[in-house]
């Protein structure tokens, strides 16, 4: 092999390995993720973190200024008027391959809780599915992630 060919395999091996290495890493569910209503409009930024062993989010911004002091009027026990913003609205999820399973999500409008299930899109790393659980029936809400 000339001195060329051998950089070329080696540099060939090199970037394969790299580019295999970021491919078999899920993306994680963790940081900022815009929610969109079913109009379009992002309503909220809602922040995931893993405490305690659990995934978790929390609106950390509603995005028109003038529904940012809203409350959680319809919410149950601790939670009933409780400030929107801050609110804990994705709790006690757990692992389960690539998809987050067994926890709760809160609807702050209705103030309904919901068994749920997230995980990243696997054709767009910037694509968070929301399902949300009555019973047999399901919705998916797509959100997006921001910085």
């Amino acid at each position: 092999m000339t001195m060329i060919t051998k950089f070329n395999l080696l540099n060939l091996l090199i970037f394969g390995s790299v580019l295999m290495s970021s491919g078999l890493q899920a993306q994680e569910v963790f940081g900022k993720w815009k929610v969109v209503n079913d109009a379009g409009r992002v309503n909220s930024i809602v922040e995931i973190y893993k405490k305690d062993n659990a995934i978790h989010g929390k609106v950390i911004r509603i995005t028109k200024e003038e529904h940012r002091d809203r409350k959680c009027t319809e919410c149950q026990g601790k939670l009933k008027n409780k400030p929107i913003e801050g609110l804990n609205v994705i709790r006690d999820f757990k692992k389960e391959g690539d998809v987050y399973v067994d926890g709760t999500l809160i609807d702050p409008k209705s103030g309904k809780e919901y068994k749920g299930k997230i995980w990243v899109d696997d054709k767009n790393p910037d694509k968070l599915n929301v399902r949300g659980y009555v019973t047999f029936f399901y919705k998916t809400k797509v959100w997006e992630r921001t910085e």
